[in-house]
């Protein structure tokens, strides 16, 4: 009786999550999907591409104003993300912002998702160069993601820009690189220094990992290192959020049933190069020596359960007042919250960007 009663409760689960994930996904207008492609682009390191390949998705209609002002937003990934995770699932992060009525409407802003070099549809090593790829680095990938805004989509200015993580930290470097182009800037889930310290060491730990792997071999491997799989586990790690994974894994056999099942093995797909150039590509962040030349209002956000990037150090207190308009929010932690994945759950955090758009109404 006891496994029929769990039986019929997974079956009605299953109907009300598809129910949900069907109407916030009819909730939003349908993304268009391109390539903007860069010719001859030249990296940081002195290696050139023919041509470099950028995807991305869009939502909306690009409008603007007779002052230049826009409509337009860009929202950045993190490590190992792309620009459709925003999209799906659509109840996450879509379904809060994008819908009628949300906060980021797509009736009303032009939205731009784009996937960043070595992630997702664009150009990465695994298409064929392998460890071959030039070796990019943020500045290269903030280059691409504004040639993809401004000649691809033929965007002047931006009514936003945010990121998370990854994003959050070229959030700070567009506000640096291009500071009279966006009117707010949202970094979620970074700091605004060179990465360092604990964050540094388990980067440099996964790309040991992969590069010392006896079957890497140089990059020219014929099946996936055997050390992506140990990548993995540090990348969930400090990733994690205690006080979420407590409840969902209270007791031992629940917590070694969810390892087997969802941490067991490396996911279909993944590429030991491409982790390896995306986690070395942050290898030169540091936007803190140009904070000062940030004209945008700046409205960060972290998550107190963030094992990445961890309140006790008290390094965005520290250096928010270094950037002209800006204020700080630490999370508390909370059942809702989610250690560094709080980035993508908008609605733990979507009233500070509904403050932030309203402090920069034109």
């Amino acid at each position: 009786m006891k496994k029929s009663l769990l039986f019929l409760a997974s079956i009605v689960f299953a109907a009300i999550s598809t129910i949900a994930t069907s109407a916030a996904a009819a909730a939003f207008s349908t993304p268009v999907e391109g390539n903007y492609t860069i010719s001859n682009f030249k990296f940081d390191d002195g290696e050139t591409l023919p041509e470099l390949r950028i995807h991305y998705y869009t939502l909306g209609t690009l409008r603007t104003d007779a002052s230049g002002h826009s409509n337009a937003v860009l929202i950045m990934h993190g490590t190992g993300g792309s620009g459709k995770q925003f999209l799906n699932p659509p109840e996450r992060f879509a379904g809060v912002l994008f819908s009628p009525g949300g906060l980021l409407d797509a009736s009303k802003y032009f939205i731009i998702l784009p996937d960043d070099i070595g992630h997702g549809e664009s150009s990465k090593p695994s298409d064929g160069l392998r460890a071959k790829f030039p070796h990019y680095d943020y500045n290269d990938m903030v280059i691409a993601e504004h040639a993809l805004v401004s000649d691809g989509l033929h965007v002047n200015h931006l009514r936003l820009v945010m990121g998370m993580s990854m994003g959050c930290m070229h959030s700070w470097m567009w506000g640096e690189a291009y500071p009279a182009m966006m009117d707010a800037l949202m970094p979620l889930a970074c700091l605004p220094i060179e990465i360092s310290g604990r964050n540094r060491v388990w980067r440099d730990m996964e790309m040991d990992l992969i590069t010392s792997s006896p079957d890497y071999n140089n990059g020219d491997y014929t099946t996936q290192p055997s050390g992506l799989k140990a990548v993995n586990d540090i990348t969930w790690f400090v990733g994690s959020a205690p006080l979420y994974d407590q409840s969902i894994m209270p007791t031992r056999d629940i917590a070694d049933a969810y390892f087997k099942s969802r941490l067991s093995q490396v996911r279909a797909g993944e590429d030991a190069n491409d982790v390896l150039y995306q986690v070395a590509s942050s290898r030169d962040y540091n936007p803190e020596p140009l904070l000062g030349t940030i004209q945008a209002t700046v409205m960060a956000v972290n998550s107190a359960d963030d094992q990445i990037n961890p309140p006790e150090l008290h390094i965005v207190e520290r250096e928010i007042g270094k950037v002209k308009h800006a204020k700080f929010v630490l999370l508390p932690i909370t059942s809702q919250t989610r250690g560094h994945g709080t980035h993508t759950l908008p609605l733990v955090w979507q009233k500070y960007l509904a403050q932030l758009l309203s402090q920069t109404t034109h």
